[in-house]
């Protein structure tokens, strides 16, 4: 087994669903420092624990992720996972009744934390913190209201349950990406509002949950009056406002690296490891470079984790700064408590309570 690196800030992803020699080499790189799971490392429950346990074999620190909110954004959907619902309907449900919602929303968090947690999955990036503005069709009904206020509270009981489960958060996409029209996944978005109106808006809930967010993964936007640079690559975001102003002390994730809006920086088109040293200069704690496994035997994940290991001990090309304190915030991602099992599961009051309280 490879030893903890003094930093560890890459998350990848592997090829398939079962590692492969190349998954397992990259998986004991020393800058690895997470692992994320996509549809397409699924097949059930069994082979899931199965390729989680493995990981932990190779590696026991690294911290197994996946993008599992609910509504259209859920990995695992099949073989007794729980079909959750999109944020926006724990919205709704607060419009009627505020109290029943945050019960709700708990039970949300709760379910889906357990389930996962059952399978080997330490953490899910989730809640969605943007608002509603009904622009955003990459947003959409993935944020929980227009109201900074509802969304900030429903978020915080959602994060209640994953907590009482056992696992950590992570609040997306600061300062906030449902202004925008554009998808960062294929664009770069931009934002044109003062930096007053998006702290009085999209921003409060970050504000109003800064004690209770364990990790926060900012928007691969550009908003022009603040910075020239996405939020994720902006020092000014990162560390001035989120954790200067707003007094933050988790993790701060990049989004996707492979994402269009990540790389079309400094006047030109970065390499990874050019965007992933920008991005942890810039105040992220780690970075994902997701389905590049899939591309030419992941010679891509191969460049990213030597360029990044080269320019920390020689400063050659973009010079990578590591934070003392990062390592520490990654590792305090990772679950503390020992899971509930499956079987465990399906006897346990607390599950059974909160599937009859999910809306």
């Amino acid at each position: 087994m490879t030893s903890s690196a003094a930093h560890a800030p890459v998350v990848l992803d592997i090829a398939g669903p079962a590692l492969t020699a190349a998954d397992r080499r990259r998986l004991q790189h020393p800058l690895t420092g997470g692992v994320i799971h996509f549809a397409r490392h699924w097949v059930d429950r069994r082979q899931l624990t199965a390729l989680n346990a493995e990981i932990k074999a190779l590696r026991p620190d690294i911290l197994i992720c996946v993008d599992h909110e609910g509504g259209r954004v859920q990995r695992f959907r099949t073989d007794g996972f729980t079909s959750l619902p999109p944020m926006r309907a724990l919205g709704e449900l607060w419009m009627q009744d505020a109290m029943a919602a945050t019960d709700a929303a708990t039970a949300t968090g709760q379910v889906l934390a357990l389930e996962l947690r059952a399978c080997g999955v330490d953490f899910s990036f989730t809640p969605v913190l943007d608002l509603d503005f009904g622009a955003s069709s990459v947003i959409g009904d993935r944020a929980f209201h227009r109201d900074p206020r509802v969304a900030a509270l429903l978020a915080k009981s959602l994060m209640h349950g994953l907590l009482s489960a056992g696992m950590a958060n992570c609040g997306k996409h600061f300062p906030g990406h449902g202004f925008v029209k554009a998808d960062s996944h294929v664009a770069v978005p931009v934002d044109k509002r003062s930096l007053k109106a998006i702290l009085a808006d999209d921003a409060q809930p970050y504000a109003w949950l800064s004690t209770t967010l364990t990790a926060v993964m900012p928007a691969h936007v550009v908003y022009p009056k603040v910075d020239s640079h996405p939020a994720g690559f902006s020092p000014r975001w990162l560390k001035d406002i989120l954790r200067g102003q707003m007094g933050f002390t988790g993790a701060i994730f990049s989004d996707d690296l492979s994402m269009e809006g990540a790389r079309h920086l400094e006047g030109g088109t970065l390499s990874y490891a050019e965007a992933a040293a920008l991005a942890l200069n810039a105040g992220c704690d780690l970075v994902l470079l997701c389905n590049q496994t899939l591309q030419d035997g992941g010679a891509a994940v191969d460049q990213l984790l030597a360029d990044l290991e080269r320019s920390a001990a020689s400063g050659g090309g973009q010079r990578w700064h590591p934070d003392p304190d990062s390592e520490h915030r990654r590792l305090a991602l990772l679950p503390q408590t020992p899971p509930l099992g499956w079987d465990d599961l399906m006897h346990d009051p607390v599950y059974q309570r909160a599937l009859e309280r999910l809306p």
